[in-house]
């Protein structure tokens, strides 16, 4: 009776580690942005556009904490710019592509972010830029100004559905120095959801929790 006592608290620990485990990679997930950023021609970083034809990343980035805020104030390389955004930055690249400025003689940089955003109809924020960007927000373009541009603030309101949706944003920075980039609108997912799965886990869980206990009273008794 020991050893099945001993094995059923096993499974009842492998259980619940295993749900916990799969809370926190759910989480992580759904709230990580990423992002890629190309060197591309000049007239290419003057027009912003989701779906612009590009080949590989120089360079990839993630920020864990959903934020975007972003200015080449503390230096106009790549890596100076990606990494003055306050959140946490996943930097990859080569030395020499993250050293390089952003718009140089032979070019400039497209940006691109991906992740998750919760969004109410109605809800207004800004987006500060330099230079064109656009937004897609569960596929409506919801920010379109894809042109070079001085240092401007975009006002906002959003007129979609409600809810948690993918989004996607593209920026070009081209013509020099300054670059900016940074949005009010709190671009990370609401708590995951468990997978069905998880649900089962967690009934066969208390499942044996209730057995171990039943079988616990009986042996009192």
């Amino acid at each position: 009776m020991n050893l099945i006592r001993l094995c059923l608290t096993r499974i009842l620990y492998t259980t619940t580690l295993s749900i916990c485990i799969l809370g926190v990679m759910a989480g992580s997930a759904n709230a990580q942005i990423l992002g890629s950023a190309y060197f591309v021609s000049e007239a290419q970083a003057n027009n912003a556009v989701i779906g612009f034809p590009h080949g590989a990343a120089n360079a990839t980035f993630s920020s864990p904490n959903g934020a975007i805020n972003f200015t080449s104030a503390p230096g106009y390389t790549l890596s100076q710019f990606l990494l003055s955004n306050p959140g946490t930055i996943i930097l990859t690249g080569t030395a020499g592509d993250l050293s390089r400025a952003l718009d140089t003689a032979d070019g400039g940089t497209m940006l691109e972010f991906t992740g998750q955003v919760s969004v109410v109809n109605g809800q207004t924020f800004t987006v500060n830029h330099d230079d064109g960007l656009q937004l897609l927000i569960g596929g409506l373009l919801v920010v379109n100004a894809p042109g070079p541009t001085a240092p401007v603030t975009t006002t906002v309101t959003y007129t979609g559905p409600t809810g948690t949706f993918a989004f996607d944003l593209v920026y070009g920075e081209c013509c020099g120095a300054p670059a900016v980039l940074a949005t009010s609108l709190p671009l990370q997912a609401a708590p995951a959801v468990p997978e069905p799965e998880t649900y089962a886990m967690l009934l066969a869980g208390l499942g044996l929790m209730g057995f171990v206990a039943r079988r616990r009273k009986q042996r009192a008794a």
